[in-house]
């Protein structure tokens, strides 16, 4: 049995719209980041979806966020938009792990599929499921946004710089 180099880098991409960035995802680039050498925060710019914060501005908030945090985990994490095929995206980068989040048993039926479809694409690319931390299972961009609309405090789940922009970006639509 022969020994790994220590230079071979495991890649991971972390998918996802981020609109916008939650500590629940927070949470899981942390956790991330402890099973890849480098992460790669993959922004998928899916119109389709029809998301409140541009693909740019999608990107910008998650690399505050995680300057913010600071440590191993701002070194070790980039961001890059992404609007190709997930697997396609992952060889692109040099990524051999996939990386989701599952909150509930609901996100599961998804992402088994999601997974399973993926592995069929490219079956050198590993999907690994992280579960929600218990303080961040409930919390979802799109329950933060419905929230914040209303004029509900959304401090506890968004990072400092999303808060901020999330207040500006509801004013603006008010004008």
């Amino acid at each position: 049995m022969t020994e790994m180099s220590s230079t071979i880098s495991r890649i991971g991409i972390y998918p996802g719209t981020f609109d916008p960035v939650t500590q629940g995802h927070m949470d899981i680039i942390r956790r991330a980041t402890r099973i890849v050498d480098q992460l790669i925060v993959g922004v998928a710019i899916n119109a389709g979806k029809g998301p409140m914060f541009g693909v740019e501005e999608r990107c910008r908030l998650v690399e505050e966020a995680l300057k913010a945090a600071g440590g191993e985990v701002a070194a070790r994490t980039s961001v890059k938009p992404f609007s190709s095929l997930l697997m396609d995206f992952a060889k692109e980068n040099g990524s051999s792990t996939i990386i989701r989040g599952l909150r509930a048993v609901s996100d599961f039926e998804y992402e088994f599929q999601m997974a399973g479809m993926n592995a069929r694409l490219s079956p050198e690319v590993e999907t690994v499921f992280l579960m929600a931390s218990d303080k961040q299972q409930f919390v979802s961009s799109r329950f933060v946004k419905e929230i914040a609309r209303l004029g509900g405090n959304v401090k506890e789940f968004v990072p400092a710089n999303v808060l901020t922009r999330l207040h500006e970006k509801l004013a603006e639509e008010k004008e």
